[in-house]
């Protein structure tokens, strides 16, 4: 399957934003996953990243600080081809609140993580 930014969105990345949006950690990791490996160029990259920013999260609850701060950051910088928008999602706020997340993360340290609540931190917006 290729999809393209100006598509609509797949149902798969309609729901796996639904999980991650409902603090579904795991559940939009299988969700995303799916739609991802199962996508050729150029809209998979768009699936990845916010595949990894979810993992990212999931991590963060998880207190596994390299593993947040590192998923996210790979997450945010797949993101970025697809700013302003693709596929009805706002990117270009996504990766503005991921960033700010991660950067919080980074503030916190391992040894402060557990402070704020990653599951429900982020919401992917739609337009």
């Amino acid at each position: 399957m290729q999809s393209r930014c100006d598509d609509p969105a797949p149902a798969e990345l309609t729901r796996g934003i639904d999980q991650l949006n409902a603090g579904e950690l795991f559940e939009q990791h299988e969700t995303l996953e799916t739609l991802w490996r199962a996508t050729a160029a150029p809209a998979r990259g768009l699936y990845h990243g916010i595949l990894q920013v979810g993992v990212g999260l999931h991590h963060w609850s998880r207190g596994n600080f390299h593993g947040a701060a590192v998923l996210m950051g790979e997450g945010i910088e797949r993101l970025r081809p697809f700013e302003p928008r693709c596929q009805g999602v706002d990117v270009a706020a996504l990766i503005a609140d991921a960033t700010a997340l991660r950067d919080e993360l980074l503030r916190l340290g391992p040894e402060r993580i557990g402070e704020r609540d990653a599951r429900t931190a982020l919401r992917v917006r739609r337009l």
